[in-house]
């Protein structure tokens, strides 16, 4: 049983730009092809990508604040 032809589409790959096809038959999506997907990859075990956060004062206990009530 194959899927249908319209549960296909294409789209842009995160890393290269380039057109990705969105469907099972694709084992790399969102991603175009294995080096796209091995680059992201890359990107995120060292930390290029990160999430913006203040430090807490070392003055701060650590822990749940809810705890420590």
């Amino acid at each position: 049983m194959s899927k249908k032809k319209e549960d296909e589409r294409i789209v842009r790959c995160p890393t290269c730009g380039g057109d990705s096809i969105y469907a099972e038959r694709n084992p790399f999506r969102p991603f175009c092809s294995a080096r796209c997907k091995g680059i992201d990859f890359g990107a995120w075990a060292t930390e290029e990508f990160r999430m913006p956060a203040e430090t807490p004062p070392d003055e701060d206990p650590f822990g749940d604040p809810k705890l420590q009530q």
